[in-house]
């Protein structure tokens, strides 16, 4: 992969992931307002534990199936590529059916059992109190979570990534003004306090439902992919969806529980230790984002291309998109490096903290260059097919990998948390590489899916 772009094939990546970027983003911003904005209510550290908790179970659902994007997506983009649009709209349909299934098998229970959860993980009986609220709108939410999940797939898949943009901004503005009024109680209602965020996330989600409801319902979308004319549930693209969203959901889950040992590993270091790297871990996953921008880019473009036949030109664009996500992780790097304290305010102004952090920071800087490359060549590959090998990669570079390593040189070799820090380097060059090879390989190009 060369450092220079290819021009012609720039603009068309550009295109088609900078929306995308945006989009990432503003769901980056609203996680930080709803803490913010709990965080200012009584009993901040009860109703932010509750929060924490509510927000894992509910993260741990959510970040299973909201692989459904990327199954939907993959087979979108292939249909959209091969040109049978019709069969792209059966792609949605079958995956709304999908959504609105799990929604309700996980959703309800979820919703009826939420003071249980929360009780069972928290040894403060106030905490599981403060916490049922929030997670039983939450769980309410879930079924138009889903449902924005499956039309996100389609719209990414067909290329016209501006919906989801406009739909993120339009969901997430609306759960930061409706934080306002039903935490705090604004225009006469009656103060929610931290249930109040859990009603703004669902309500937003079933703005959000409406959003892309409506958009569907647009002439130039209804005539072409024709999903209402035609409404026919088959098995055969549901155990598709299933087949390429399962291993995206595996990986998700290990990525979570990996990155939650790797906390807890730095706690035997230290409290403070503890809370450097969950700074660290927060501007890390900020600027993971536009990569993950640019993935989605990469999966459409080599999907439609590999649909249309032209295996070369899906090559050429997964590769271009990661030359163009390291050009911004080399600039983001170079800040964590040189500038790390201007990151550091952003999240916390603990002087303390703010000490331990910065080395760190700069690890971690040097380390995320070398991202980019990986996981938008991975979102390559899973268009094609081979999501099964990208999660076999992520976890045993993830657990074969960085965790003995961090364990190893963090405590037991007594290097201390830049020890444990210096595995983080290890494990994304190492899955970087792996996924590069099985790149070059060009076995993936004739995948059927």
């Amino acid at each position: 992969m060369g450092f220079l772009p290819d021009k012609p094939l720039t603009r068309t990546v550009l295109r088609i992931s900078a929306p995308a970027v945006a989009g990432l983003s503003a769901q980056m911003v609203v996680s930080v307002v709803d803490t913010a904005m709990v965080g200012r209510l009584e009993n901040t550290s009860v109703v932010l534990a509750a929060m924490g908790l509510g927000m894992l179970a509910t993260w741990a659902i959510t970040s299973v199936f909201s692989s459904l994007a990327t199954g939907t997506h993959v087979l979108v983009a292939r249909r959209t590529g091969e040109t049978d649009y019709a069969g792209a709209g059966s792609v949605l349909n079958n995956s709304l059916l999908l959504a609105l299934v799990l929604g309700l098998v996980f959703g309800a229970p979820g919703y009826l059992f939420s003071y249980n959860v929360i009780d069972f993980f928290s040894s403060d009986p106030a905490v599981a109190v403060a916490g049922t609220g929030y997670m039983q709108w939450r769980f309410f939410g879930l079924i138009f979570f889903l449902f924005v999940v499956s039309y996100r797939g389609f719209f990414n898949g067909i290329g016209d990534t501006k919906i989801f943009m406009y739909s993120a901004i339009i969901i997430n503005l609306t759960n930061i003004a409706l934080n306002y009024v039903l935490i705090f109680g604004a225009f006469g209602l009656r103060p929610m306090g931290l249930t109040g965020a859990g009603a703004s996330n669902a309500i937003s989600n079933i703005v959000g439902c409406l959003f892309f409801l409506s958009v569907t319902f647009l002439r130039r979308y209804r005539t072409r992919y024709r999903y209402y004319s035609r409404v026919r549930i088959s098995g055969d693209l549901l155990r598709q969806i299933v087949k390429i969203s399962v291993p995206v959901s595996f990986q998700n889950i290990l990525i979570l529980l990996g990155f939650l040992v790797f906390v807890s590993i730095t706690g035997m270091i230290g409290t403070v230790q503890q809370a450097a790297s969950q700074v660290v871990i927060t501007a890390l996953f900020m600027s993971f984002l536009p990569c993950f921008g640019f993935g989605v880019g990469a999966q459409t473009l080599v999907g439609q291309s590999l649909g249309n036949g032209k295996r070369q030109l899906a090559r050429r664009y997964g590769l271009e998109s990661a030359r163009l996500a390291t050009y911004f992780t080399i600039l983001l790097g170079a800040v964590f490096i040189l500038l790390p304290d201007l990151v550091i305010i952003l999240i916390t102004t603990n002087r303390e903290v703010t000490e331990i952090a910065r080395p760190i920071l700069r690890i971690a800087g040097a380390a995320q260059i070398f991202y980019a490359s990986g996981i938008v060549l991975a979102h390559a590959l899973q268009a094609a097919g081979a999501t099964v090998y990208v999660m076999f990669i992520e976890v045993l570079t993830h657990w074969v990998v960085f965790l003995p390593v961090c364990y190893v040189l963090g405590v037991k070799a007594g290097f201390g948390l830049p020890g444990a820090w210096f595995a983080l380097p290890m494990y994304i060059i190492s899955y970087s590489l792996l996924i590069y090879r099985k790149y070059r390989s060009d076995s993936w190009l004739t995948i059927t899916v």
